[in-house]
């Protein structure tokens, strides 16, 4: 029997966070989800997104909002991939969140356009992805971004 745990409001928004965005990541590696398997997906990154907002940091709704980008985007879902992808980045650029978080924040607009099939602004935003991984200053961080980078769906204009 599983022990039973205390936590304050704040302390559950973050742990639900926490626990529904790597749900999330854990069927978007997933490689033959079910049609459910989807939409749960959808469900679970707004969940976690819902609690990061209660009680998260900038930082925590710029990267809630990348993972509902990604998702979109890896269902074909360009407009609400767009949509998500442009609060990420923009967060990040209000709060002057640099770094990892920016690169995907570009990255993810990059590849709402691709899925829209506007290949000249996703290659513009693929560029500007680019720019700001070369930026990153943690080498771990830095190859995990260019490998993301070259995963599905693919980036217009994005070479292995």
């Amino acid at each position: 029997m599983s022990e039973e745990k205390t936590f304050t409001i704040a302390q559950a928004h973050k742990f639900f966070g926490a626990n529904c965005f790597n749900e999330t990541w854990t069927l978007i590696e997933k490689k033959d989800r079910t049609a459910e398997e989807d939409e749960l997906m959808v469900h679970t990154t707004h969940a976690s997104f819902y609690h990061w907002s209660k009680h998260g940091e900038p930082v925590n709704f710029a990267r809630g909002n990348w993972q509902l980008a990604r998702v979109y985007s890896i269902l074909g879902r360009g407009e609400p991939a767009l949509r998500y992808a442009k609060l990420s980045l923009d967060i990040c650029v209000r709060n002057r969140i640099e770094d990892f978080d920016l690169a995907f924040g570009y990255e993810a607009v990059a590849r709402a356009y691709a899925v829209l099939g506007n290949s000249d602004a996703a290659k513009d935003f693929l560029s500007k992805a680019k720019d700001a991984g070369q930026k990153i200053k943690d080498k771990d961080d830095r190859d995990y971004f260019f490998n993301d980078l070259a995963s599905e769906p693919k980036i217009v204009g994005n070479a292995k």
